[in-house]
């Protein structure tokens, strides 16, 4: 379970009515929802929240560094929630569902010295592709 909000008051984060809106809408497992799924369940709680208020919340909450952008093939983007704790993502290339995954091992670990070509690797992010069972 993320613990968006909690992360967010640690910081100092002035909540408004609207930001606070959005990060309860984000907060929770496996939570990988679009841009105007954010505004439409923000909007279900606080009716008068705008498109241009969930976007500019969701672009300060990636630029802190609190919510993950995750980029899909052709798909719109979808933002994660689960920001501190180092996972990979699971995206099914039907309908797009998104998971949180926790392969066992070290990636940066895992690639050979040979293969960073000098890079001082910082981190990975891995995308598993395929399609989830009601897809398949």
């Amino acid at each position: 379970m993320s613990d968006l909000l909690g992360r967010l008051r640690g910081r100092g984060w002035r909540m408004t009515s609207q930001r606070r809106v959005v990060a309860e809408v984000l907060d929770g497992d496996h939570v990988h929802l679009t841009a105007d799924e954010v505004h439409l369940r923000a909007a279900a709680r606080l009716p008068e929240i705008s498109r241009a208020t969930v976007y500019n919340t969701l672009g300060e909450l990636v630029a802190l560094g609190e919510v993950l952008e995750v980029s899909t093939v052709g798909r719109a983007k979808r933002y994660d929630p689960n920001a501190r704790n180092p996972h990979q993502h699971l995206v099914c290339s039907g309908c797009g569902t998104v998971r949180d995954v926790h392969p066992v091992g070290n990636a940066i670990g895992d690639l050979p010295e040979e293969e960073r070509f000098g890079f001082a690797v910082g981190s990975v992010e891995i995308t598993y592709r395929g399609l989830c069972p009601a897809c398949a």
